[in-house]
């Protein structure tokens, strides 16, 4: 499980000079739509300002009005939305490369969800208008198509998955995304900060703090991970995968 939103390109690496049309019946294939989202990014880049968030500090705040898009250029950004009771419930996190904010520029909505620091996090911050100018260029907005498709399959793939796999499955899927995205290995395993509170990551499961707890003691018991504090490494990652696609018995 990853989030396919593709990895901007650094500050460094802007990309050339492209044209934005192409010829009848071109297929298009995954490293030009890479390229693509790149392009988006290097347009945000070029318009927009340097801002560092600290631990805790929201970037945008769920019912907002849409003024700004960020991409994120180092650091962790939590997705979340509350809940009628008051409750939070994590969307998603976002890392590296990926731009958010973007869904009330394009539909003129208020914030849909709130998206806070979870850790330092040093961010390109851009007016809506810069975005809704780059995206007259068809490559770039083909780059926008890209992002947003991603998001739509991953949270088809997320809501299939978790009908059918219990606490330690659901558990297991979101460790993996953990180590895909922001892993490295040690060579004991691999490591992952984790700055998410046991609430938060249960949440992310869509499961109770207990229940997530309890899985968690599971895959240590099981020596599929240490744990420790905000981080964790995973010593076994073929047995995780194999929790991650187990059902439920009975």
């Amino acid at each position: 499980m990853t989030d396919a939103t593709p990895r901007a390109a650094g500050r460094g690496s802007a990309p050339g000079h492209r044209t934005s049309g192409r010829p009848s019946g071109h297929t298009v294939d995954v490293a030009e739509l890479v390229s693509d989202a790149d392009l988006l990014s290097g347009a945000l880049r070029r318009d927009g300002h340097g801002q560092r968030y600290r631990r805790g500090q929201a970037l945008f705040t769920e019912g907002d009005r849409a003024e700004r898009v960020f991409l994120i250029e180092s650091g962790w950004v939590l997705i979340s939305s509350t809940s009628p009771e008051g409750r939070e419930i994590v969307l998603g996190i976002r890392g590296s490369g990926e731009i958010i904010g973007e869904m009330s520029t394009v539909d003129g909505e208020a914030r849909s969800a709130t998206a806070v620091a979870i850790g330092d996090v040093d961010a390109t911050v851009s007016s809506s208008a810069t975005l809704t100018r780059a995206l007259e260029d068809a490559a770039a907005a083909r780059g926008l198509v890209l992002i947003l498709a991603a998001r739509l399959r991953d949270a088809d793939r997320t809501r299939i998955q978790f009908a059918t796999l219990d606490t330690l499955g659901r558990v297991a899927v979101r460790l993996l995304e953990l180590s895909e995205r922001f892993g490295h290995d040690t060579g004991n395993g691999i490591a992952v900060e984790l700055p998410l509170s046991q609430e938060q990551l249960a949440s992310w499961c869509g499961a109770s703090r207990e229940s997530t707890v309890k899985a968690l003691g599971t895959l240590r018991s099981l020596h599929c991970i240490t744990t420790g504090r905000q981080s964790l490494v995973i010593h076994d990652l073929v047995a995780l995968r194999v929790h991650a696609r187990r059902r439920p018995s009975g």
